[in-house]
């Protein structure tokens, strides 16, 4: 059963939270980010992955339920410190980083539905720029 969908670059993807690992990500994902509109863009450093950069945004959270190499699905946010606050979503192989080095980011959702179409999606914003992204609550 699925949380919450997520529609990128033309595709649909339906995602779980990881509540009991991250709970204080998944509040503060919840507040501020479900019902985003924002763009995706193929990350720098980091591999195969998608990025939404935040800036200085203050989500409220410390570090909880980190990970240096999210797995293809896996959605991580970055609440800010070294780097700026960003959310993350794999698609291949992916070792976390920025140009201040390794970032641990709290895994605290993960696509269940349309995993199939993941390396689709990361090819196309790596190739064709950012995509328009939507998080929306189920």
């Amino acid at each position: 059963m699925a949380d919450f969908i997520i529609k990128a670059g033309g595709f649909e993807f339906k995602a779980v939270y990881h509540a009991d690992a991250a709970p204080e990500t998944v509040a503060s994902f919840k507040k501020n980010l479900i019902g985003l509109k924002s763009r995706i863009i193929h990350v720098r450093w980091s591999g195969q992955a998608g990025w939404i950069p935040f800036g200085d945004l203050d989500l409220g959270i410390g570090p909880e339920n980190g990970t240096c190499y999210p797995h293809p699905g896996e959605i991580v946010i970055y609440p800010g410190g070294v780097s700026e606050t960003e959310l993350l979503i794999a698609y291949g192989y992916v070792n976390f980083a920025s140009k201040a080095g390794q970032l641990a980011g709290n895994h605290f959702a993960t696509i269940v539905e349309g995993n199939e179409n993941l390396t689709a999606l990361g090819e196309k914003f790596l190739w064709e720029g950012a995509q328009e992204i939507e998080f929306i609550a189920l």
